[in-house]
């Protein structure tokens, strides 16, 4: 904590957590008169604010303030009602989203807490009813079994969940004669000893193990006295820090911050004091050894029933692990512990070791973050985008980004100020990257392939780099005392340069910020290569299946429109197509099909399935659409054309007269059922017949279907990209495409048609072909 801390203007609703702090550190109550007395003032304290006139203040928004996020369960009971009055993030999973207040019994139930014989705790004398009666529980085990929780469905969910032993500790949070009577409990998640063991030696273990399970730190200070110093702190606090009790009470916190702690992060604690308001942060501290470690830290104000602060008491979790990123954290981790071991002989070499270890940890970490970050993405502005959070404000004050084609002419540019400033950028880069000087440091990198260092910007600099008026007025606003540009190079190709910029000449780039920008640069210049070869492989095989794809025909009588929607996969191309050609006899052939695989040998072989079918319809003549089908089937195998394939034909005849509908006949290879739109707008679902998929069984016989197609419907055929959703079966898919054609306006196009049954967000995940053809 900060030395500075004084008593300031009182915050009301804030609850005295002291006496959770005495409950977390294990001392039993009333077995010592000191003790007794300090932990009947912490009570006193604690009731002063929780038994005021709004006590929904107290129990519900002061004590989540300390208690609500920390790795055990706690609950509030109200003594007089016998209810569970609050329950913090912990304790909801272990009972579920119980409806607050509920009888303590009614909350064990819920949770399905037993002793360790497995009886309910309803039935015996159990912890909750001895803290619910105002009676202190020093510890005791009990047995968490969900599926006895009397809530069959939270009882069901968790029928196969091994149970668990908790350790319980409860202390009365009011005194006698106080309006409102509260306690508190606290529940421990430890291991259940050995079964062997006599039942004395288990609940010794028992006991041992709850003591091992509490990770969690308090310290209470006291900012009445001079400097703020701490007057307690639980055994958790010497275990995590080193210091021992005596080594701890009487100092300001501060003695745990070290060289590498950020001061604005300690600026932001002083001034939450310094207010008198709770605050929350993660602090790089040392412990007695000099290790350093990451430090969560609760800190909450106590006031006395007057409204006078009293006490301040923070709550502690050595998060190190979290925070630190896994293999390059560790080996900048061993090589801070190496720097500390060499620097005994020398203390001042020590500090320049620690600050140099300490350095080199978080640029392993930022290497770390950057290769995770820039390869998880293959959209090139969302690249740039991450690059330049990467860079700023970590690395810079802002930063500037040209890219080069093949040629080397600029195309395009991103940039960020840790202000925005995102006109002035844009102004910037409007005005002078198209124009680079040969002074520019871009410029000078994107010729010669290495870093440029400018470490000290002045103002003849500034001239030469930016001859017009204007651009140096931009560069001058945006706060340029330090220049460094890196080139963007990759597979021996030159992608552009990244300038990075710092606006406060006190703390310019150096030599080392060099190594580092060119480390980051050769990530992004990769990350951004791989982008490049995917798009241009992407386009590519886009191009390649569009080009398979057919335009359709003109026909007399009849209006279709088709659509292709490639997926969003790494592939972008697939097996999908439709196709509608007018055969010799004056008939019209229709065809959808899905050959299996979604890259480009799936494409290729749906060419060849397509030629085959127009060659087989073609031939055919007033053949039926399952022979045709069949012949295909054959044909595939034979000549090894594709894999499998899904696929529907159908052969449409004219009417015979004014009125009279068209005349289909229709034969189906394992493909989804054509869907039928009337005049009405009603869709009608095409089933009733279906085959082998194509390539499985050639000598399959395949049935056909007489459709009639009343004039001004629409058949619309469709590829299973349309229905298949995460989580749903083909059913479910298909109503919901029925759905979408339903509502479409009566009059609604071929080409609105296929709109509509794509729907405004496809899954993307397959590949979709869509055909819709109108007969008048």
């Amino acid at each position: 904590m900060p030395s500075d801390r004084r008593p300031g203007e009182s915050v009301p609703g804030q609850v005295p957590p002291e006496a959770a702090a005495v409950l977390a550190s294990g001392l039993p109550v009333g077995s010592d008169p000191a003790e007794r007395d300090r932990q009947t003032s912490l009570v006193g304290a604690a009731e002063a604010v929780v038994t005021g006139s709004d006590s929904d203040r107290g129990a519900r928004a002061a004590l989540p303030g300390v208690l609500s996020d920390v790795p055990v369960a706690v609950l509030v009971i109200d003594q007089t009602a016998g209810t569970v009055t609050y329950a913090n993030t912990a304790a909801i999973e272990l009972a579920g989203n119980v409806g607050l207040p509920v009888p303590v019994d009614a909350w064990g139930a819920a949770a399905g807490l037993t002793d360790l014989s497995s009886a309910p705790l309803a039935e015996s004398s159990s912890p909750l009813s001895l803290v619910a009666a105002g009676r202190p529980v020093i510890g005791e085990a009990v047995r968490l079994s969900p599926r006895r929780s009397s809530d069959e469905g939270r009882a069901a969910a968790a029928a196969e969940e091994p149970d668990q032993v908790l350790w319980v500790t409860g202390f009365p949070l009011s005194q006698d004669g106080s309006e409102q009577r509260l306690s508190l409990v606290v529940f421990l998640q430890i291991d259940e000893p050995n079964a062997d063991d006599d039942p004395e030696a288990q609940l010794q273990a028992l006991r041992e193990r709850a003591v091992v399970a509490t990770d969690i730190a308090f310290t209470i200070t006291d900012p009445r006295r001079e400097d703020d110093p701490l007057v307690w702190v639980n055994p958790s606090f010497s275990r995590i820090s080193g210091y021992s009790y005596e080594e701890s009470v009487g100092r300001n916190c501060r003695f745990l911050q070290g060289p590498a702690t950020d001061p604005d992060s300690v600026d932001q604690l002083r001034k939450a004091l310094q207010g008198q308001q709770p605050v929350t942060t993660t602090l790089l501290n040392y412990r007695k050894d000099g290790t350093a470690f990451w430090n969560q830290l609760s800190i909450t104000p106590v006031f006395d029933g007057e409204g006078e602060l009293v006490s301040f008491v923070g709550v502690q979790t050595d998060v190190t692990e979290r925070v630190r990123v896994e293999d390059d954290r560790r080996a900048a981790f061993a090589a801070e512990q190496a720097a500390r071991r060499d620097a005994e002989q020398a203390h001042a070499a020590a500090d320049a070791a620690r600050v140099q270890a300490e350095r080199a940890q978080s640029r392993l970490a930022l290497m770390a973050e950057a290769t995770s970050t820039l390869s998880a993405t293959l959209d090139m502005d969302d690249l740039l985008g991450r690059l330049a959070s990467l860079c700023v404000p970590l690395l810079a004050d802002w930063v500037f980004v040209t890219l080069v084609d093949e040629h080397g002419v600029v195309y395009g540019t991103e940039s960020r100020h840790r202000d925005g400033r995102a006109a002035e950028l844009q102004e910037l880069a409007e005005l002078h990257v198209g124009n680079l000087p040969e002074t520019s440091p871009t410029r000078r990198s994107l010729t010669s392939s290495e870093p440029v260092l400018q470490a000290e910007v002045t103002d003849e600099w500034t001239a030469r780099v930016f001859p017009t008026e204007r651009t140096s007025e931009l560069f001058r606003s945006l706060g340029g005392a330090s220049v460094l540009t890196v080139p963007l190079v990759a597979r021996r190709r030159m992608l552009g340069a990244m300038a990075m910029v710092k606006a406060d000449q006190r703390s310019p780039f150096s030599t080392e910020d060099v190594e580092l920008a060119r480390d980051l640069s050769r990530r992004a210049a990769m990350a951004m290569d791989n982008v490049r070869l995917y798009q241009q492989e992407h386009s590519v095989a886009e191009t390649l299946q569009r080009s398979l794809l057919p335009e359709l025909p003109t026909i007399p009588g009849i209006t279709a429109a088709a659509q292709y929607l490639s997926a969003s996969s790494s592939a972008d191309v697939g097996g999908d197509f439709y196709d509608m050609l007018q055969l010799p006899d004056g008939s019209v052939g229709i065809a959808i099909g899905d050959v299996v695989g979604h890259d480009v040998t799936a494409a290729a072989a749906m060419g060849h399935l397509r030629g085959l079918l127009r060659a087989c319809a073609w031939d055919a003549g007033e053949g039926d659409p399952g022979e045709i089908l069949g012949r295909v089937d054959r044909l595939v195998q034979g000549l090894h054309v594709a894999p499998m394939a899904t696929m529907v034909y159908g052969r449409v005849v004219r009417p015979t007269g004014p009125g009279e509908p068209w005349q289909m006949q229709l034969a189906n290879a394992g493909h989804p059922p054509l869907l039928l739109r009337h005049v009405d707008g009603t869709v009608e679902v095409l089933d009733g017949i279906t085959g082998l998929l194509i390539g499985v069984d050639a000598t399959h016989a395949r049935a056909s279907r007489s459709v009639g197609l009343p004039p001004g419907s629409t058949l619309v055929a469709y590829t299973d990209g349309l229905i298949e959703r995460p989580g749903e079966d083909l059913d479910q898919g298909l109503a919901s495409l029925v759905t979408r054609l339903s509502v479409a306006p009566v009059d609604a196009s071929p080409v609105e048609l296929c709109v509509h049954a794509v729907g405004p967000h496809p899954d993307r995940r397959d590949d979709v072909a869509v055909i819709a053809v109108r007969f008048a």
